[in-house]
């Protein structure tokens, strides 16, 4: 079976080798770089085995991009915790939405109303809309993308309805299909500041277990790179729903 390889980054300006990846059943790091073959080389390395390689990468590789802990022990906090988030960032807070759907949005009344007439209401003075509202008056940067599915689940519809009172406040949601997402990676998180993840981990009933903070560098990198290229394909919710 082919490993399931996960990116883990580079230090090359141009053409990306060397680089190094992480196979995400085994942990193991697969460095890719230039091979050693002179013979004389290849002489003086201890322990290389029949069928192994030996590639040479730079230092700052292994630096910048490897892993800084054997055993990743996952940092969680409590809602309290994470909430405060939102009145502490000072620049930029991005989320990316990957589910189909969240039992939070189906336990909100507004969710009721959106199954009963096709549209939901908009309470501006909602705790979460005052505090993005002050974010954003404030001149910081509120944005979504959201994946969707073809056809688009219920949830998913609330929430292309509901974007409007997201953008109110300010929140530039963002919409791409999921078939044009493909590179992205399955998960839910919050990405502040470009220095600080919080990662949504959910059970099978789109329930928000734990929260987890990434604060390790070339871990976060590697969510703003997925924001990146997220903000780049995804369109508009306005002209998503136009062509929905």
């Amino acid at each position: 079976m082919a490993r399931k390889l996960r990116f883990i980054g580079t230090d090359s300006k141009v053409d990306g080798c060397p680089a190094l990846h992480t196979d995400e059943g085994t942990g193991e790091v697969i460095v890719q770089g230039a091979p050693v073959t002179d013979p004389e080389d290849l002489a003086q390395l201890r322990h290389l085995g029949a069928g192994e390689a030996a590639v040479a990468v730079p230092r700052e590789l292994l630096v910048n991009w490897g892993p800084k802990e054997r055993e990743r022990v996952p940092e969680m906090v409590d809602r309290e915790a994470f909430r405060r988030l939102f009145e502490t960032f000072q620049h930029t807070a991005w989320r990316l939405e990957t589910r189909g759907g969240y039992a939070s949005d189906r336990e909100d009344p507004d969710y009721q109303e959106f199954l009963a007439t096709g549209s939901a209401p908009c309470d501006l003075n909602e705790p979460w809309f005052v505090n993005i509202k002050a974010q954003t008056q404030a001149g910081k940067t509120v944005g979504r993308v959201r994946i969707a599915d073809k056809p688009m689940t219920t949830g998913q519809r609330f929430l292309l309805d509901y974007s409007r009172c997201n953008a109110a406040v300010g929140e530039d949601i963002r919409y791409l299909w999921r078939e044009d997402a493909a590179e992205l990676p399955a998960e839910d998180f919050w990405i502040f500041d470009s220095r600080l993840v919080a990662l949504l981990h959910f059970d099978d009933a789109d329930t928000i277990v734990n929260i987890e903070l990434i604060t390790e560098p070339a871990e976060v990198v590697r969510y703003a790179t997925v924001r990146d290229a997220a903000r780049h394909h995804a369109v508009p919710f306005g002209q998503f729903a136009a062509t929905e």
